[in-house]
């Protein structure tokens, strides 16, 4: 009687405490269904408006330490990435401290610390890092394996200092010291074998200057000027080595950058940067990119000679941007990210449209996060 009783009690203590979930470890179960959209989805939930709209603005900031006034922007406007100059370059040593001090002040998901480290004419911090040959010397050597050994190098020895997106390759077509050949399919090979290095170092890479710059005549820094050239002819030359990584790679590895060139043949009166045409029709639609999209920085004489920096933010967005690049003076940054921030409280740009941008930056922050 007695051992029956006691199969009776334990049998109701099992029962109780399954029903109370300790018979099944549902929290476990429940974290380990939970899918990266899933987080990705919460983080989102979790921002008010400013933060989403501090994700899609990156900027430049001074000095070679944290301040105030880098501080102050971080915070005060929920900043999301930061592009880094010889500025702000002294030391390896001076260059972890300062990337672990920004990302100190990152809440919710880590900071995109960029630099442009192509090689040849564009390399920053050459006193310590060590910069790639140009693309030109590697594409005129032949041997695309060393175009992945460099990125693979670059992105190691970027990912060390704390920086975790480079603004390279550069996927042009031409015949400029940047650019690795003159035909689309020559350079389409070494962009390739480059998306692998940074691949292989964990790197986030960008591909640039979309839909190519190659054929410009005139530096946009200063003046903005048009590329008069069929789509035909663009998709068989300029367009290629672009079409092979967006077919190829995972668009949670690299960012698209957006030039600001005129291709009347796409469309006759805005900048890539500023074209739907261009951004959302072709990239997005006709070549199926669904990763982020980062302009060329706004303060570009070819876009803001033409537009105030209010306003370009909300263009770039509009035209299907994820991020706006302000590279140098703070004022300009701030107007950019005021201007988001006022079209998405009034409407004129939604903020499911916010959330579109702000899902892929998360995404990818999350995956590359060290």
């Amino acid at each position: 009687m007695r051992k029956i009783k006691r199969f009776i009690a334990l049998t109701l203590t099992v029962a109780l405490l399954t029903l109370a979930g300790c018979g099944k470890n549902t929290v476990a179960e429940s974290s380990q269904t939970e899918t990266l959209d899933d987080k990705v989805d919460a983080i989102v939930n979790s921002m008010s408006l400013p933060e989403k709209v501090g994700q899609m603005v990156m900027i430049g900031v001074h000095g070679k330490e944290i301040n105030d006034d880098s501080r102050y922007m971080l915070n005060q406007y929920h900043i999301g990435g930061v592009i880094f100059f010889d500025r702000n370059l002294e030391s390896a040593e001076q260059t972890k401290k300062f990337t672990a001090d920004l990302q100190a002040q990152a809440a919710k998901v880590p900071l995109f610390i960029a630099i442009d480290e192509e090689g040849g004419p564009v390399a920053r911090g050459k006193g310590f890092i060590e910069p790639p040959p140009s693309a030109q010397s590697l594409g005129q050597a032949g041997d695309n394996t060393k175009a992945e050994a460099w990125a693979q190098k670059t992105g190691d020895f970027l990912k060390d200092l704390g920086i975790n997106v480079n603004f390279a390759p550069v996927a042009d077509v031409g015949k400029n010291p940047r650019e690795y050949a003159a035909d689309g399919q020559t350079v389409a090979k070494f962009v390739a074998a480059a998306a692998q290095g940074y691949e292989s170092a964990h790197e986030i890479y960008t591909l640039k200057h979309f839909p190519g710059i190659g054929r410009g005549t005139v530096d946009s820094h200063f003046e903005r000027s048009e590329i008069p050239v069929s789509k035909e002819e663009l998709m068989a030359q300029d367009l290629v080595p672009f079409k092979e990584i967006i077919a190829n790679h995972s668009p949670e590895n690299f960012m698209i950058m957006v030039s600001h060139l005129v291709y009347p043949s796409l469309d006759k009166q805005n900048t890539a940067s500023l074209s739907a045409a261009i951004q959302t029709k072709l990239l997005r639609q006709e070549l199926g990119f669904n990763g982020i999209i980062i302009t060329d920085s706004l303060e570009m004489g070819a876009v803001s000679k033409y537009g105030d920096f209010r306003s370009l933010g909300v263009q770039a967005v509009q035209a299907g941007a994820d991020i706006a690049l302000v590279c140098h003076e703070y004022a300009h940054e701030t107007d950019v990210y005021l201007g988001l921030l006022e079209a998405a409280k009034n409407g004129t740009i939604s903020e499911q449209r916010i959330d579109e941008s702000v899902k892929r930056i998360v995404k990818m922050k999350l995956l590359h996060k060290s």
